[in-house]
């Protein structure tokens, strides 16, 4: 009886054992900031979006396949409800050749285009994500009039994580003419560019 009372508390040790290491690699992936690329310090000549001379201009790339980015367009209709149309705003969703418009304009760019003042692109291959440097989706940048980047990174707190963060109260300190201490936050997404699975038949309409 005690060697079977030993056997069970033995396996009782390593399934917490297993339990938690699950836990902490469930924590590490929601907190660990996502891939960025080089982003340039002046507006790129060439970008496809216009750089507004009369407010600054937020760009947000993302993926619309990606369910972390729910959180970052959640957090952007905040920010944005809290700008009063100081800042003109771009989401620009990934979009591979040859795959189906319903790929892309599926749930998440709905959400985008709801939001007031959102204008809402395709971005054919990550042609425009590789010009400004985004490799995670949720990646936002903030340029001001005069095509100076102001900052860059994400408006989450973590992946799927809405809420107050640092990236979103540095923004609205900008857009408010205040002077923020950091101007780069973590990003937090599935990456960008990647291509998710579409059936044949999809992808021919």
């Amino acid at each position: 009886m005690a060697r079977g009372l030993s056997i069970r508390i033995t396996l009782c040790v390593i399934w917490l054992s297993l339990v938690g290491a699950g836990f902490a690699v469930i924590l590490n992936y929601q907190n660990a900031g996502g891939r960025v690329g080089i982003t340039p310090q002046r507006w790129p000549a060439g970008a496809a979006i216009t750089l507004d001379h009369d407010h600054d201009t937020l760009l947000m790339f993302a993926h619309p396949q990606c369910p972390c980015t729910r959180a970052s367009i959640e957090e952007l209709n905040q920010l944005l409800a809290q700008s009063h149309g100081t800042v003109a705003a771009h989401v620009l969703f990934f979009k591979p050749a040859g795959f189906p418009t319903n790929w892309t304009r599926a749930g998440l760019w709905q959400s985008a285009s709801a939001i007031p003042g959102v204008m809402v692109h395709d971005d054919l291959n990550g042609s425009q994500a590789r010009q400004f440097g985004a490799e995670t989706s949720g990646y936002v940048l903030l340029y001001d009039t005069q095509g100076q980047l102001l900052f860059q990174g994400g408006i989450t707190g973590g992946r799927g994580h809405a809420g107050d963060n640092a990236g979103e109260n540095a923004l609205l300190s900008l857009l408010a003419g205040k002077i923020v201490n950091s101007k780069q936050t973590e990003v937090y997404g599935c990456s960008l560019l990647a291509q998710c699975p579409v059936s044949q038949e999809g992808a021919a309409k």
